[in-house]
Order: C-alpha cells, then structure tokens, then sequence
C-alpha cells in the first residue's frame, strides 16, 4: 500500500519527548516506507516505546511533527487510528472471560466495525493466529504466548494498513515464534506496513525488511538491513604460501593488513566495506600478480556488529 505523497507510513520530523529535565526521545526524524516489516531496535531505555506512544496519541510530544499514513498528528488521530492494528506494551484482557468473549468486547468498542459480521471477523482473527482450539477457554487459563497471540489477534479485527507491535513474539516457544513470523511476513504481503518494536536482533533479522536503531533517546542509524550491513569494514582472510606478496596487493586495494603469524600461511585485511572491491577482482589481482591462492573469505560487518558499534552496548541474541 502506498501512501499518497510520500510513499511513508510513518515520518517524523524533530519528535521529542522531555520527562522533567531528561529528554526521553531527542530530535528523532524516522522515515517508514510503506509496504515494509520495519524493526525498531534499541536496548531497554531507549525511547522505542515512548515514540510508539506519541505515534498512537498515547503520549503527546514535547515538540517536532509526526505523519502516519499521510496525516499531520495529533490533529488527525480520530481518523487516522481506525486505520492502526496495535499492540503496546503487552495485551491486557478480562481474565475471566474467554479469549471470543474478549475479542467481541474489543470489537464492540470500535464504532466503525459492523456488528453483524462481528462474530465471522472475531472467528477469523482467532483463527488466523491459532487460537481456534482454544476461543472458548478463560483468558486466565492462558499461556503468555497465548495471550500475545490474543493480543495480535486483537489487531487484526479489521483490516488495517498499519501494524504497531510490540515485542509481538515475547513469551512464545520456538514453533510459535516462527508462527508469528510467518503471520507478520504475510501481513506486509497483503499491503499492510508492520512496525516491529523489538530487542531480539535475530527477529528482527529473520522478518523485517528495514530498521532503525535507537540510543539513549536518539535514533542513530535507519533505513534497509543490506544498508545498514554495509556500513563499516569488510575483513579479508587469503591462505596463501605468498604472505608478503599478497599483503602488497591487498595494501594497493585500501586494505589494512595485520601482521601475520609466522608460517601460518594466513594474511588477514581490513577495508570499509563502501570502499572494498568485489572479491572476485580482488582474488583475480592477487592471482595475476603471482599470488598462489588457497583459501578466500570476505567477512562483512553483522546487524549486530552494528548496533554495538553504534550504541556501545551489547544485545539480547537469540540463534
């Protein structure tokens, strides 16, 4: 889905965010392309939630200028929201009623959703989360992965082009977690954008499209994961009997070579990857040069990598 004009879902411009005298969110511009699956990453005390509530019209920000889906905020929130799925900050439900009688109280609210087709969408979004077995069991009796599955089924009761979650695979097992992997993949495949708040990078990884990376209140880097990879250094490894030949021929290229251990037959090179060239060029130089090549390998900088670089701080990693 396209977003007139644009072609963003979500624009700041300045966001900020001031609790007393600490600026939660500092001077964020955070640019979302529709149609995407974009994660939001960032260590706890970050300012990811604190943005996804002045986005919502949960909180409102101390200065700057948010757009979602086209429309200036807070001015256009009443027609802007009936167009968001949400999920913030953990699902919170009736714990004595059943997970149907809980989604029929959610949808009954929503004044723009028809009531004569409330129990088919309330049956559908159960079903297309994987709650069908268990719609007529008290939420109380709920797993937490059952109750964030709730939670996303509760977003999906209309069609929405826009998703805002939060930490949607926290508590699930595995074979959940890839269960709402695949949904959140599906849900950008049927038009929508999908804003993923997370702390697991290898989630984020495995089913977001873009990212942005968020530090002590400020958004330090954005935009493609590929583009996000490629900034910083790419390091080379040549086996080769021609150490000092092939530390020549990688200097010539931009590389920074480091010393090779004695008679280890290894020539470990670092260059930035921007400026790095193919490595099949560089494996052809290195052969027309004399260089007798037995073993080639190009490491490039990891997402996480990345975020440490950028925020000095380590990430919850799950493989």
């Amino acid at each position: 889905m396209t977003v007139a004009g644009t072609g963003l879902a979500i624009e700041t411009r300045g966001l900020s965010k001031r609790f007393g005298h600490q600026d939660a969110v500092d001077d964020v511009d955070l640019t979302v392309p529709a149609g995407t699956v974009f994660g939001f990453l960032g260590p706890n005390g970050s300012g990811k939630t604190t943005t996804i509530r002045m986005l919502l019209g949960l909180a409102s920000a101390t200065r700057g200028e948010a757009t979602v889906l086209g429309q200036e905020l807070p001015g256009a929130l009443s027609s802007v929201l009936p167009r968001i799925g949400a999920l913030v900050e953990g699902p919170a439900f009736y714990p004595f009623l059943s997970g149907t009688a809980n989604l029929m109280r959610l949808d009954s609210a929503d004044r723009y959703a028809s009531g004569s087709t409330r129990r088919s969408r309330v049956d559908a979004a159960l079903d297309r989360v994987g709650l069908t077995h268990a719609a007529g069991k008290r939420v109380k009796a709920y797993s937490l992965g059952m109750k964030q599955r709730l939670g996303l089924a509760s977003a999906l009761l209309s069609p929405r082009e826009l998703l805002v979650l939060d930490e949607p695979t926290n508590g699930l097992d595995p074979q959940g977690t890839r269960e709402v992997r695949n949904l959140i993949r599906s849900f950008a495949d049927d038009g929508a954008t999908v804003f993923v708040s997370s702390h697991l990078l290898s989630e984020v990884e495995q089913m977001c499209t873009h990212a942005a990376i968020m530090s002590a209140g400020r958004l330090v880097a954005q935009g493609g994961l590929d583009e996000l990879r490629r900034v910083g250094d790419a390091h080379v490894t040549v086996v080769t009997p021609d150490a000092e030949r092939a530390r020549r021929r990688l200097a010539a290229f931009g590389f920074v070579t480091d010393e090779p251990a004695e008679g280890s037959g290894r020539v470990r090179a670092t260059v930035a990857v921007e400026a790095a060239a193919a490595p099949e060029s560089i494996v052809a130089a290195l052969v027309a040069d004399g260089v007798r090549v037995r073993g080639f390998t190009v490491e490039q900088v990891t997402l996480e990598e990345r975020f440490v670089a950028l925020t000095g701080e380590g990430f919850d990693v799950v493989r």
